[in-house]
């Protein structure tokens, strides 16, 4: 069994299940007008949103016949708390090569006045 982190990027990876994503931010949506704009078949539509829902990344609903999908946050604020990490890090290296750079020009405006 994956965890959910993994599950959730597995979905993310492929770009309609991005696109659905996107669109369900609005609010809840239906199979036939989340499968509008990509010119798929709604059974097409249906297995992205079971990947899609396998990851708990949506969570569908049944009002008599109209069976709406709707975005869940919580998988994707855990992705994004996971990035973050990684973010924080990159800034701090990005800092401290900025005041390396500062000094080397410095460095280097020294041996230019001589």
């Amino acid at each position: 069994m994956q965890d959910r982190l993994t599950q959730t990027f597995s979905a993310l990876a492929d770009p309609t299940r991005r696109a659905i994503l996107a669109r369900l931010s609005t609010g809840e949506s239906s199979v036939n007008d989340l499968a509008r704009p990509f010119k798929m078949t709604a059974p097409a539509i249906t297995k992205h949103l079971k990947v899609l829902e396998k990851a708990g990344l949506i969570s569908r609903t049944r009002h008599a016949q109209w069976r709406p999908a709707k975005l869940e946050a919580l998988p994707l604020k855990e992705a994004s708390d996971w990035i973050e990490q990684y973010r924080q890090m990159w800034e701090a290296r990005f800092d401290r090569l900025e005041e390396y750079l500062k000094y080397l020009q410095a460095k280097g405006s020294d041996h230019d006045g001589e």
